[in-house]
């Protein structure tokens, strides 16, 4: 039985995943920073609910010690990501807005919230026998896209959500290089309706959480270190 934690779950992409990798016949934790909404939801899919708040370390480290005296942990997802430049669908702080408050409470979230909670489940993640790691990143963090004129990666003007993302991208790298005895990788669900970005999203969560699902049922010959979307690799 592959066991699975998804931070972020309780809505969403981490739910929709969270939906497809029980129904695969994963032991799925819901993560969630609210403890009410993540046991509703959970209660809902039929699946394990925990209290974890990314930015914090204590509620990370208790998480950890729940799912480690549950039986350990095979498969996480680095879901959990928020993008405060927007306010209903807009992007209302671009370039000339930005503070430095703004994007530390942005990578306190997407950078190092993912880094906080791999460092407290590694242990459990090394002694699965096909440990995997997927980091939910966007196409905003794509270096090629964004340079590229006449894409929307090109068109979008926040900065502080693409920085997270792309920070998240080199984290990817450097931890499946560290660590190759885990399928570390990073995915783009694509423009996806959530509340992240008001419901205005062209895709469904169904459709946007097809390659974290994907990813997440990596056998240990699959790929690691890379960036996909769900037609395949993409340019970093």
């Amino acid at each position: 039985m592959t066991t699975t934690l998804i931070t972020g779950a309780n809505k969403g992409l981490g739910y929709e995943t969270a939906r497809r990798l029980s129904a695969a016949g994963h032991t799925v934790y819901l993560g969630s920073r609210d403890a009410e909404r993540g046991r509703q939801a959970a209660e809902r899919l039929g699946v394990r609910a925990v209290q974890l708040d990314v930015t914090d370390d204590e509620s990370v480290a208790a998480a950890a010690g729940i799912i480690e005296a549950d039986g350990g942990l095979d498969v996480l997802v680095n879901n959990a990501g928020i993008a405060p430049e927007h306010r209903g669908g807009e992007v209302v702080v671009g370039a000339a807005e930005l503070t430095v408050e703004l994007l530390r409470r942005t990578f306190e979230t997407n950078v190092y919230g993912p880094v906080r909670v791999l460092r407290a489940f590694l242990p459990l993640l090394r002694r699965s026998p096909a440990p995997v790691v997927v980091n939910v990143s966007s196409g905003l963090a794509s270096l090629a896209r964004v340079a590229t004129p006449g894409t929307p990666a090109h068109r979008y003007p926040g900065v502080a959500y693409p920085t997270s993302k792309a920070a998240l991208n080199m984290l990817t790298i450097q931890y499946a290089k560290a660590f190759p005895e885990i399928r570390v990788n990073a995915v783009e669900p694509g423009y996806t309706a959530t509340d992240l970005n008001g419901g205005t999203g062209t895709q469904t969560v169904e459709q946007g959480a097809e390659i974290i699902v994907r990813l997440a049922r990596l056998t240990p010959d699959g790929p690691t270190g890379g960036y996909f979307d769900a037609a395949g690799p993409i340019s970093w």
